[in-house]
Formats: structure tokens, C-alpha cells, sequence
């Protein structure tokens, strides 16, 4: 027959290693689990593109750089472009329950491609700020995402830097 003090030490073995065990779990969901910012920016289905870099805006308050905005069809997103930072504002122009995208291309540099969404809704500007190559031609395009498959812009203006 096991004493009182026999029984108390087996039970708060158990719970120790229940504890130990939570906390286990608890670590490896938080840190092996990618965070929902990490998931985020992979709104496009060509977002995890090596070639391809996407960003989820934050939100802006001063503007900066040369703008100009898509058409009624695609959902009157304005697009600026500030070249000395390489950042790019994204206006959402409808309220639509849509994201207001703003697409950056080139052809030169290993990412061609730099895309950034505004979720912040209707009224609002993001900001996102990129790293790109600055010789060459570089492309702007505005417009909002329909889904992960689709993103109707349209195309702004172009400008070179040698």
C-alpha cells in the first residue's frame, strides 16, 4: 500500500508531465506554424514566384511620387511611385470589398514582378516599400484582385532609368 506522500509525488509527476507536454505543443504551433503575415502576402497564386515578389501594404498617410489612376473598370485604383525609395502607394478608389493592387514590372533584376495590395477597403492608401533595379524600363499597373487566379489591371505608365 502506497503512503499519502507516495501518492502526491506520482500525481504531481503526472501533471508535470502534462504541463511540459502543453507547452511542447503550444511552442511548436507557434513557431513551425507560418504566422498570418507570412500567409498573407501569398494572395496571388504567382506570389510565391522566385521571380515574383508580393507584399501586403501598410497603411500610409503621406503620399509621395508620380501617380495616375486606372479607369472605372478596374475599380479607380490610383497608383504613385516614389523612385527614390522604390515604394509604391496604392489607393483603393471603389468600395467594393475588393483589394486595390498596384503591380511594379522590369526586366531587370532577378524579381521582375512586385506586387502590392491594399486590404485596408475603400478610401484608404498603402504603402509598400521594394528594392528594385534602377536602370532600365520599369512598368505601372493598377487595378484590384478578384481572386488568387485573377487580378484585372491595367496599365498606367512606364519610365526608364540608365
Amino acid at each position: 500500500m502506497r503512503t499519502t506522500s507516495q501518492r502526491l509525488h506520482s500525481a504531481l509527476n503526472r501533471a508535470s508531465t502534462r504541463i511540459a507536454l502543453m507547452f511542447a505543443a503550444v511552442a511548436i504551433a507557434v513557431f513551425a506554424l507560418p504566422s498570418a503575415a507570412m500567409a498573407e502576402d501569398n494572395y496571388m497564386a504567382q506570389c510565391p514566384r522566385a521571380d515574383t515578389a508580393c507584399q501586403t501594404g501598410s497603411a500610409a498617410g503621406l503620399v509621395q511620387g508620380q501617380c495616375k489612376t486606372a479607369t472605372s473598370y478596374y475599380h479607380r485604383t490610383q497608383v504613385c511611385v516614389d523612385y527614390a525609395a522604390d515604394a509604391v502607394y496604392v489607393y483603393d478608389g471603389q468600395s467594393d470589398g475588393k483589394s486595390a493592387i498596384a503591380e511594379i514590372g522590369t526586366d531587370n533584376g532577378a524579381i521582375n514582378k512586385r506586387i502590392c495590395r491594399n486590404n485596408l477597403g475603400y478610401g484608404n492608401w498603402a504603402k509598400c516599400d521594394f528594392d528594385w533595379a534602377e536602370a532600365g524600363e520599369h512598368r505601372a499597373w493598377g487595378g484590384f484582385l478578384n481572386s488568387s487566379e485573377d487580378m484585372p489591371t491595367e496599365f498606367l505608365w512606364s519610365w526608364n532609368n540608365t
